[in-house]
């Protein structure tokens, strides 16, 4: 097993083929997939074909980033996956934090607790200078982990068909699933540095 990173309650590991039955049952709950398909699952097919494949790829593509499966130390479960790469495969400073976790991992500070741990990585071992996120605007538990990491709201923006097509972590059936808007959500490296500096010094105070 490739360990990409620890948490205090997390493993997080590379991907591998045999991982595409913990990805149907993942994609398979219309309620993680509400806000991405309109809760329709991804077909087994697509997930075996096109969006593990596209996943294991990163590996090769980029050194330190990709997808990476969440693994619940305690027992052993498959949580999801946290992704965290190159946005858009462009500026290499700039890297995009995503996350997909089981319903019975909501609620229980996993996800929070998996971005805050790939943003530091990120910040002090990766290059990145700055951390984006995305989620629709009524994705109201995506946005709260976002925030909980010490990302602000940076951007609303509307996608287009194009973009749907080209997110390769979901099968999208419509291409006009949703009449609301995305928000983006940023942290720049000063920022974090500087909230990390700020909280340092406040627990030596005390």
């Amino acid at each position: 097993m490739h360990v990409y990173l620890e948490t205090a309650r997390l493993t997080l590991r590379r991907l591998i083929l045999a991982d595409v039955d913990n990805l149907v049952a993942l994609d398979g709950d219309p309620a993680v997939m509400r806000f991405l398909s309109g809760g329709t699952p991804t077909p087994r097919e697509v997930i075996a074909q096109e969006i593990l494949p596209r996943f294991l790829g990163y590996y090769q593509r980029y050194d330190g980033y990709g997808v990476w499966a969440a693994i619940e130390k305690a027992s052993g479960d498959f949580l999801g996956w946290f992704s965290f790469h190159p946005h858009d495969d462009g500026n290499p400073g700039e890297v995009a934090l995503g996350y997909r976790l089981r319903r019975a991992a909501w609620g229980k500070g996993y996800a929070t607790e998996g971005a805050r741990a790939l943003i530091r990585k990120g910040f002090t071992e990766l290059g990145a200078q700055r951390v984006i996120a995305t989620t629709y605007q009524d994705n109201r538990a995506s946005r709260r982990v976002m925030e909980k990491a010490g990302l602000t709201l940076a951007r609303t923006f509307r996608l287009t068909p194009a973009d749907l097509a080209a997110t390769g972590t979901f099968h999208a059936t419509s291409q006009d699933i949703w009449d609301g808007d995305d928000v983006e959500y940023a942290l720049s490296k000063a920022d974090w540095e500087r909230r990390e500096r700020e909280s340092a010094h406040g627990g030596n105070s005390r």
